[in-house]
């Protein structure tokens, strides 16, 4: 029989009374059971069945359904978000369409759809978790909202929902001792890793894809993946290199064309760079720290070097207004500032860790 590989299509098992596990297939979307099993004639004729069923949503601009197709193909979705983010909302959105694709306008017309939203947050909370469940919610709202300013809807009842997941990390930092906990066990590549971050404040994504051919000897010079847009080039970010960094980055073997490349001189992959990040931290007991912390603690140590705003947000590339509130939380707590030049970033004590932790790289790649 003829197999067939379908998008939006699931399998799900049941056990019969006689011991017997059976198998059901089901349209992810359209929620409809398929007959059969792939390939065979029932299959096929359900199939089709339940993608015309999605269609005829889809095609009726006055349903939910139909509402996300305008707005994902619409020229502000299009422009003005990064491309990350639009695939991202794609993904959200598909997610509530399997669960309100034929919601009617008059029905997003009716403040009590906000219950209904808020209900659908809280089972998606309790199987995907909270920030998943908060961020679907932010991808419908966002929806509503174009829809107001493109006058479809009148308001936007999930506008200023409360969150269930408390996701402002903006406080959290690497200190010292974890930093040098963390290069106390963990293997070269995830210290380079750690060093790129501490001396770059680039996000994850970018450093895995940094390449040798960014890095003049002087300075490494990206344009970052969050920033860019379907008609835009991606923010263009300079990054004047340490004297700990440049000598990390001058004695780092090249496995690869980009500067983080694996033991058998690949590119990480997204999640095998999660594992490898996460068994690191385990090994070295840290707890309640992420990656993306390190971004925030690099914004830190610039500023308590006596380095401005603008200086700060020309290096790591975040928007003045949140490295202002990364600031304004964590230095609120502490009285370590400095005078103003980036060159004093390498004095501080905390930059002394990040030097030692670029100098021990080094070291070790010799070995």
């Amino acid at each position: 029989m003829a197999r067939a590989n379908l998008k939006g299509v699931f399998a799900t098992y049941k056990v019969l009374t006689d011991g017997t596990r059976r198998k059901y297939w089901y349209h992810r979307i359209a929620k409809k059971r398929l007959r059969g099993e792939p390939g065979s004639p029932e299959f096929i004729a359900d199939f089709a069945a339940a993608e015309a069923s999605i269609r005829t949503v889809s095609n009726d601009t006055s349903t939910f359904g139909g509402l996300i197709r305008q707005y994902t193909l619409s020229g502000e979705f299009q422009k003005t978000l990064a491309v990350s983010t639009q695939s991202e909302y794609r993904r959200l959105l598909t997610a509530a369409e399997r669960e309100f694709a034929d919601l009617p306008f008059a029905a997003l017309e009716d403040w009590r759809v906000r219950d209904d939203f808020l209900s659908w947050r809280d089972d998606v909370a309790r199987t995907s978790g909270e920030r998943e469940a908060d961020h679907r919610l932010s991808a419908i709202s966002a929806m509503l909202s174009w829809a107001v300013s493109r006058g479809r809807l009148s308001a936007n009842h999930l506008k200023g929902f409360k969150r269930l997941y408390g996701s402002d990390r903006s406080d959290v930092i690497w200190e010292t001792k974890d930093i040098e906990a963390f290069l106390s066990i963990a293997p070269p590549e995830m210290q380079l890793a750690l060093v790129l971050a501490l001396h770059t404040g680039q996000r994850q994504g970018d450093i895995r894809r940094m390449a040798w051919s960014a890095y003049d000897g002087q300075r490494i010079t990206l344009r970052q993946s969050k920033s860019k847009r379907r008609d835009q080039a991606a923010k263009l970010v300079v990054v004047p290199c340490t004297q700990a960094l440049k000598a990390t980055l001058d004695k780092a073997p090249k496995r690869a064309a980009v500067i983080l490349a694996t033991k058998t001189g690949r590119a990480f992959k997204k999640r095998y760079f999660a594992a490898q990040w996460d068994a690191a931290c385990k090994a070295a007991r840290i707890k309640g720290l992420h990656f993306h912390d390190l971004r925030g603690t690099t914004v830190t140590m610039l500023a308590e070097a006596g380095c401005t705003i603008p200086e700060i947000a020309s290096i790591t590339g975040h928007s003045l207004r949140t490295a202002q509130r990364i600031l304004e939380k964590y230095l609120a707590r502490t009285s370590k500032l400095a005078a103003n030049a980036i060159a004093k970033f390498e004095n501080e004590m905390e930059t002394n860790s990040a030097n030692r932790a670029a100098n021990r790289t080094a070291a070790s790649e010799r070995k």
